[in-house]
Protein backbone atom coordinates (compact mmCIF):
# COMPACT_ATOMS: atom_id res chain seq x y z
CA UNK A 1 0.00 0.00 0.00
CA UNK A 2 1.11 3.57 -0.60
CA UNK A 3 1.46 6.03 2.26
CA UNK A 4 -1.74 7.71 1.05
CA UNK A 5 -3.62 4.40 1.16
CA UNK A 6 -2.30 3.72 4.67
CA UNK A 7 -3.42 7.18 5.81
CA UNK A 8 -6.82 6.63 4.21
CA UNK A 9 -7.08 3.42 6.27
CA UNK A 10 -6.36 5.38 9.48
CA UNK A 11 -8.99 7.95 8.48
CA UNK A 12 -11.47 5.18 7.63
CA UNK A 13 -10.88 3.62 11.06
CA UNK A 14 -11.53 6.99 12.71
CA UNK A 15 -14.84 7.44 10.88
CA UNK A 16 -15.95 3.87 11.60
CA UNK A 17 -15.09 4.37 15.27
CA UNK A 18 -17.34 7.43 15.48
CA UNK A 19 -20.17 5.38 13.93
CA UNK A 20 -19.53 2.69 16.57
CA UNK A 21 -19.66 5.07 19.53
CA UNK A 22 -15.94 5.81 19.89
CA UNK A 23 -13.78 8.87 19.45
CA UNK A 24 -12.77 10.18 16.01
CA UNK A 25 -9.27 8.73 15.98
CA UNK A 26 -7.67 5.85 14.10
CA UNK A 27 -4.10 4.65 13.64
CA UNK A 28 -2.22 2.17 11.48
CA UNK A 29 1.28 0.76 11.99
CA UNK A 30 2.92 -0.48 8.81
CA UNK A 31 6.19 -1.66 7.36
CA UNK A 32 7.04 -1.60 3.66
CA UNK A 33 3.42 -0.75 2.82
CA UNK A 34 1.98 -3.67 4.79
CA UNK A 35 -0.33 -3.08 7.75
CA UNK A 36 1.00 -4.72 10.90
CA UNK A 37 -1.57 -3.40 13.38
CA UNK A 38 -4.40 -0.91 13.77
CA UNK A 39 -5.99 0.91 16.65
CA UNK A 40 -8.91 3.18 17.37
CA UNK A 41 -9.82 5.38 20.30
CA UNK A 42 -11.57 3.19 22.91
CA UNK A 43 -11.35 5.51 25.93
CA UNK A 44 -15.05 5.47 26.74
CA UNK A 45 -15.71 1.89 25.61
CA UNK A 46 -12.95 0.50 27.83
CA UNK A 47 -13.12 3.14 30.56
CA UNK A 48 -9.40 3.57 29.96
CA UNK A 49 -7.99 7.08 29.50
CA UNK A 50 -4.89 5.61 27.83
CA UNK A 51 -6.82 3.73 25.13
CA UNK A 52 -6.06 6.26 22.41
CA UNK A 53 -5.76 5.06 18.81
CA UNK A 54 -1.98 5.36 18.65
CA UNK A 55 -1.41 3.60 21.98
CA UNK A 56 -3.87 0.87 20.97
CA UNK A 57 -2.06 0.37 17.65
CA UNK A 58 1.34 0.27 19.37
CA UNK A 59 0.04 -2.29 21.89
CA UNK A 60 -1.35 -4.45 19.08
CA UNK A 61 1.86 -4.24 17.03
CA UNK A 62 4.22 -5.00 19.91
CA UNK A 63 2.04 -7.87 21.05
CA UNK A 64 1.93 -9.36 17.56
CA UNK A 65 5.63 -8.88 16.92
CA UNK A 66 6.80 -9.85 20.41
CA UNK A 67 8.98 -6.77 20.82
CA UNK A 68 8.76 -3.31 22.36
CA UNK A 69 11.01 -1.87 19.63
CA UNK A 70 9.15 -0.84 16.50
CA UNK A 71 12.20 0.46 14.66
CA UNK A 72 11.65 0.01 10.94
CA UNK A 73 7.90 0.67 11.21
CA UNK A 74 5.80 3.77 10.57
CA UNK A 75 2.61 5.05 12.12
CA UNK A 76 -0.25 6.67 10.25
CA UNK A 77 -2.68 8.44 12.52
CA UNK A 78 -5.81 10.36 11.69
CA UNK A 79 -4.78 13.23 13.98
CA UNK A 80 -1.60 14.76 15.34
CA UNK A 81 -0.93 12.80 18.53
CA UNK A 82 -1.57 14.10 22.02
CA UNK A 83 1.44 14.36 24.37
CA UNK A 84 0.84 10.85 25.78
CA UNK A 85 0.64 9.26 22.34
CA UNK A 86 3.61 11.22 21.04
CA UNK A 87 5.62 9.96 24.01
CA UNK A 88 4.51 6.39 23.27
CA UNK A 89 5.51 6.80 19.63
CA UNK A 90 8.97 7.94 20.65
CA UNK A 91 9.32 5.13 23.22
CA UNK A 92 8.25 2.58 20.59
CA UNK A 93 11.01 3.93 18.31
CA UNK A 94 8.79 4.18 15.24
CA UNK A 95 10.74 5.50 12.25
CA UNK A 96 8.20 8.00 10.95
CA UNK A 97 4.80 9.44 11.75
CA UNK A 98 2.16 10.69 9.33
CA UNK A 99 -0.99 12.45 10.53
CA UNK A 100 -4.12 13.91 8.96
CA UNK A 101 -5.76 16.41 11.29
CA UNK A 102 -3.61 18.68 13.46
CA UNK A 103 -3.91 19.59 17.14
CA UNK A 104 -5.84 22.79 16.32
CA UNK A 105 -8.42 20.73 14.42
CA UNK A 106 -8.72 18.48 17.48
CA UNK A 107 -9.03 21.47 19.81
CA UNK A 108 -11.85 22.85 17.66
CA UNK A 109 -13.97 19.77 18.36
CA UNK A 110 -13.23 19.58 22.08
CA UNK A 111 -9.99 17.57 22.22
CA UNK A 112 -7.67 20.27 23.57
CA UNK A 113 -4.30 19.04 24.83
CA UNK A 114 -2.71 22.48 25.12
CA UNK A 115 -3.06 22.47 28.91
CA UNK A 116 -0.77 19.44 29.10
CA UNK A 117 1.88 21.10 26.95
CA UNK A 118 1.57 24.20 29.16
CA UNK A 119 1.92 22.15 32.35
CA UNK A 120 5.06 20.41 31.09
CA UNK A 121 6.76 23.79 30.81
CA UNK A 122 6.23 24.47 34.53
CA UNK A 123 8.23 23.31 37.52
CA UNK A 124 6.36 20.50 39.33
CA UNK A 125 5.57 22.82 42.26
CA UNK A 126 3.82 25.26 39.89
CA UNK A 127 1.59 22.72 38.13
CA UNK A 128 -2.14 22.36 38.73
CA UNK A 129 -1.66 18.75 39.80
CA UNK A 130 -0.15 18.84 43.29
CA UNK A 131 2.88 16.59 43.63
CA UNK A 132 5.70 16.00 46.05
CA UNK A 133 8.69 13.73 46.41
CA UNK A 134 8.00 11.00 48.97
CA UNK A 135 10.33 8.23 50.23
CA UNK A 136 13.04 9.15 47.75
CA UNK A 137 15.81 7.13 49.46
CA UNK A 138 13.63 4.02 49.55
CA UNK A 139 12.63 4.44 45.93
CA UNK A 140 16.26 4.79 44.85
CA UNK A 141 16.91 1.18 45.92
CA UNK A 142 15.11 -0.12 42.83
CA UNK A 143 17.22 2.18 40.62
CA UNK A 144 20.40 1.00 42.33
CA UNK A 145 19.39 -2.62 41.78
CA UNK A 146 18.69 -1.85 38.11
CA UNK A 147 22.07 -0.12 37.70
CA UNK A 148 23.86 -3.17 39.10
CA UNK A 149 21.88 -5.75 37.13
CA UNK A 150 24.07 -7.39 34.50
CA UNK A 151 21.34 -9.16 32.51
CA UNK A 152 18.92 -6.24 32.08
CA UNK A 153 17.20 -5.53 28.79
CA UNK A 154 17.85 -1.87 28.11
CA UNK A 155 14.99 0.04 26.64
Amino acid sequence: MTKEELMRKAIELSKENVANGGGPFGAVIAKDGEIIATGVNRVTALCDPTAHAEVSAIRAATSQLGTFDLSGYEIYTSCEPCPMCLGAIYWARLDKMYYGNNKTDAKNIGFDDSFIYDELELKPADRKLPSEILLHKEALKAFEAWSQKTDKVVY
